[in-house]
């Protein structure tokens, strides 16, 4: 088996999956010049020994799985890495697990490179969320940090689309995430308008979620900051914001900068 070929298993301790965290990263990768040429350190045990280090592997997701080139990405796409779990139904009082996802996704990236990133393709299980377990004033956990981004000046014009596949329900509650998006109290993504965008296709079965691609609403508007971390706590912001109005289902979330 090469270096670059992932290997799923099951993370020891996990007891079920109730949903697919998927993530793809592109954009321009300048290797370290200090990487060992003859390192057989794959993507798949970086990460695996990230989230097991940090004490995210058991507790946040279970079975995993990464790699850099994928056999369903675009012909000639920058994807650079990919990286998958499956998480089991989330407690009430408690977001996706997407910010940390994504962070183990951008410190097993950085230990190959450099990332110039473009674009994030996040797959978001948000019928892993039980919404109904939530008291009323606590339907959105994610805002409870969205402060942690407010001492940053570095917003970046993005555009986010989200895909509900072959379910139609995006486009039947686009109009109202988009008005929440700006009635919530967060700063780390201000929403200005609806676009008209299509992405590219993700490197992703049609069997973990809806897919392929085809109901979708695009968000032009402005993040905090370029970030996987910052990406990561919008994914899960609008985990939250989707199953609450009504679409927990998994979502395909894609954050580009123009």
């Amino acid at each position: 088996m090469g270096s670059d070929e992932a290997r799923p298993g099951l993370a020891p301790g996990s007891h079920g999956v109730a949903g697919t965290l998927f993530a793809a990263l592109y954009g321009e990768l300048t290797p370290r010049p200090d990487r060992a040429p003859d390192t057989d350190r794959d993507p798949y045990g970086q990460f695996h020994d990230r989230a097991l280090a940090m004490g995210w592997l058991d507790s946040l997701w279970g079975m995993n799985d990464a790699g850099r080139e994928h056999p369903l990405a675009a012909p000639g796409s920058s994807l650079v890495t990919w990286f998958q779990v499956g998480v089991d139904s989330v407690p009430g009082d408690r977001p996706l697990p997407v910010q940390p996802f994504l962070r183990c996704a951008g410190d097993v990236t950085a230990r190959l490179g450099a990332l110039r990133l473009q674009s994030a393709q996040v797959l978001l299980p948000a019928q892993s969320l039980d919404v109904s377990a939530r008291p009323q004033h606590a339907r959105m956990p994610s805002l409870s940090t969205a402060a942690w981004f407010d001492d940053v000046r570095s917003a970046t014009p993005v555009h986010v689309t989200l895909d509900s596949g072959q379910d139609p329900v995006v486009p039947a509650v686009a109009r109202r995430v988009h008005r929440l998006l700006g009635e919530l109290d967060q700063n780390v993504f201000r929403c200005e308008s609806l676009a008209e965008r299509v992405p590219a296709p993700p490197p992703l079965p049609d069997t973990f979620w809806s897919g392929p691609p085809h109901h979708r609403v695009t968000f032009r508007g402005t993040l905090s900051e370029w970030s996987l971390d910052a990406i990561g706590w919008l994914g899960g912001f609008l985990a939250d914001l989707a199953a609450r109005e009504g679409a927990g289902v998994p979502l395909l979330l894609t954050v580009t900068s123009p």
